[in-house]
């Protein structure tokens, strides 16, 4: 596997692995995370494929942009990826009419293959179900197909965010990455790190994931009560008070984000659904089991899938920790570096919402507030 990377911030370039053997024809994939005003700059686009003109150029925007051990705002990083012996296919579909579960399956029918080893997906993060996305990915794979991901963001304004396969991104879009063949070793990890308070609490009256009610009470006025100081901030305040949806073992908890409020109706929507039924409880932040936990991921996708030296992690982490964290941030990419070593090529963004099984034997879901770590090695 051969790696080039390249960040373009202040209008310039400037480039990563330098000393990189990559033959930039032979490149097939190139992995593009930015800002949303660089990641739509027909410039972007025309730079990279005209650098790596027979490769699938998937672009995504941010709340954030991850290389290395650092953190920049208002940039791009872009990854170049030329692999020995795995065959590579993207998918590219628009969500219409509230077809997340749709879109879900009609990716992974289109990617299986018998020797399909790994699926990468990057989604529309803000007119996306993350639910129904991952259900649909789930239903048909029977072959158990590990599968990552995240939610494309837009600086934590839930407005509209941007994806794109070898074109120049727009709303709407999902993208599902295909690893084929046998020498591709795939780790993955994702851990959250909040603390739980509060009552715990039933919910009573919701539609997929759109919540109104809480123990038959008003679920808006609830949660509000919580908020103090930050209840006229809201939505972006809710990024620091996730609720956790308690689900069945061996999943155990998920975190769910507000994407938005609706004051006329009195009700929530989230990143993902929230099942009548289930119990929830308020988290709030803990900053260094936060940081903790992007250890704990990082340790989690090498130890548990045999994986003693990556060449390559990707990083997605949730904008509500980058909100909490703030000039911590940088900690939590420091510190999966410290597990990887300096050998490992590190790309990533934040998100809203992160793909990724619970461990290695479940499904994928989607979590908020995670840091999810995707590692990647090549046999030869």
């Amino acid at each position: 596997m051969n790696i080039k990377q390249h960040l373009f911030i202040n209008n310039n370039w400037n480039e990563y692995q330098k000393e990189s053997l990559m033959d930039t024809t032979k490149c097939q994939l190139v992995l593009t995370f930015g800002c949303c005003d660089l990641i739509t700059n027909p410039e972007i686009f025309d730079f990279l494929k005209q650098k790596y003109p027979n490769a699938y150029i998937v672009l995504a925007s941010t709340s954030g942009e991850i290389i290395d051990e650092n953190v920049f705002d208002n940039s791009l990083v872009a990854t170049a990826i030329q692999f020995e012996n795995t065959g590579i296919k993207c998918i590219e579909r628009e969500i219409i009419n509230n077809s997340s579960y749709e879109t879900g399956l009609e990716l992974m029918n289109e990617l299986m293959a018998e020797d399909l080893s790994f699926v990468f997906v990057i989604a529309d993060g803000v007119k996306i179900n993350g639910t129904d996305l991952v259900n649909g990915l789930n239903k048909n794979n029977l072959n158990k197909v590990i599968i990552t991901g995240g939610l494309a963001g837009d600086g934590a304004k839930f407005i509209n965010s941007y994806v794109g396969l070898n074109s120049i991104p727009k709303s709407g879009n999902v993208i599902g990455i295909g690893f084929y063949g046998k020498k591709i070793v795939i780790g993955h990890g994702s851990v959250g790190g909040w603390d739980e308070f509060g009552q715990e609490r039933t919910i009573t009256r919701a539609d997929k994931n759109v919540l109104y009610e809480l123990d038959s009470k008003n679920a808006l006025d609830l949660y509000k009560t919580y908020l103090g100081q930050y209840v006229d901030e809201l939505p972006s305040s809710a990024l620091l008070f996730p609720i956790a949806l308690k689900v069945e073992e061996p999943h155990g908890t998920l975190v769910r984000t507000i994407l938005s409020v609706n004051e006329k109706n009195n009700s929530m929507t989230f990143a993902g659904n929230m099942p009548e039924g289930s119990r929830v409880r308020l988290m709030k932040a803990n900053f260094d089991r936060i940081i903790e936990g992007s250890f704990s991921a990082a340790n989690f996708s090498i130890e548990n899938f045999n994986i003693k030296k990556p060449e390559l992690a990707i990083l997605v982490s949730c904008v509500g920790r980058k909100l909490i964290l703030k000039t911590r941030t940088v900690e939590e990419i420091e510190i999966a570096k410290e597990v990887f070593g300096n050998d490992t090529v590190i790309s990533g963004f934040y998100s809203n919402g992160e793909i990724a099984p619970f461990n290695s034997i479940t499904e994928c879901e989607l979590h908020n507030q995670t840091m999810t770590i995707t590692t990647f090695a090549e046999l030869p």
